[in-house]
């Protein structure tokens, strides 16, 4: 039986990264690529998303229809491992609660270079088999964006692993489950953002395990001024800690 912390973790998963911002910045010309093997994925989940924030009440009877799987901690679909949750059914009731009482948000505009900066963690964890929000050059969310244009605060990154579909991994994030902050939800359904990024790829076996939730120290506050919130991101520390959210919505380190 496998722990489930919010998100699934499974050998040979596919990594998704989802980049969020408040409003779209100044993007660089990108070249364009052929689609991959995950761009149908990619963008189920984009329209999945959309389909939670502006019809969050028709989504809560999605989230609903899992509570017969539940027995007190232990989720099990047909035909799949069970998961020991940390929270049960609690955490579903709750997520079905915030959602019936959600107004709905307008839908998620999809930015290329929103892409692009989530497709560089998806590239490196993929090769890696690391999971969390720091790549193997110690970026983070702001840095890994910026390299593709401007991005207009705040800023926020949700991501899962595992060879769940897009709606089952939406799902996740909206239960979820063992996360006191509930940010991955918030993010997702928070009207402040208006743009986002979706990237997946194969994930290598290697270095692939459950990791233990763990809460970091706030990044250093950047100055204000792109200039030097750019350099200041520049001089980012490396770390070689996992990662998680927190309710603000920004990148912890």
């Amino acid at each position: 039986m496998r722990r489930h912390p919010g998100t699934f973790l499974a050998p040979l998963a596919c990594g998704l990264a989802l980049l969020l911002v408040a409003a779209p910045g100044r993007t660089q010309q990108l070249a364009v690529n052929p689609p991959t093997p995950y761009a149908a994925l990619e963008q189920e989940i984009a329209r999945e998303i959309n389909l939670a924030r502006t019809r969050p009440a028709e989504y809560a009877a999605f989230v609903e229809q899992l509570r017969p799987h539940y027995s007190g901690r232990e989720f099990r679909q047909p035909g799949k491992p069970a998961l020991l949750t940390q929270e049960g059914v609690g955490a579903l009731e709750e997520a079905a609660r915030v959602l019936r009482a959600a107004k709905p948000a307008p839908p998620l505009e999809v930015s290329q270079g929103m892409c692009a900066g989530a497709k560089e963690l998806v590239r490196d964890q993929g090769a890696s088999g690391a999971t969390g929000h720091e790549g193997g050059d110690g970026s983070f969310c702001e840095q890994r964006v910026g390299r593709f244009g401007a991005w207009v605060a705040p800023i926020g990154e949700n991501l899962s692993y595992g060879p769940e579909s897009a709606r089952e991994r939406v799902l996740a994030f909206m239960i979820d489950d063992g996360f006191a902050s509930r940010g991955h939800r918030t993010r997702l359904l928070n009207p402040v953002f208006k743009v986002v990024g979706v990237a997946c790829g194969g994930q290598a076996r290697r270095g692939l395990r459950h990791h233990p939730r763990r809460r970091l120290q706030r990044p250093a506050r950047l100055r204000q001024g792109p200039a030097r919130r750019e350099d200041a991101l520049r001089r980012a520390p490396l770390l070689s800690l996992f990662t998680q959210d927190d309710a603000d919505g920004r990148c912890r380190r």
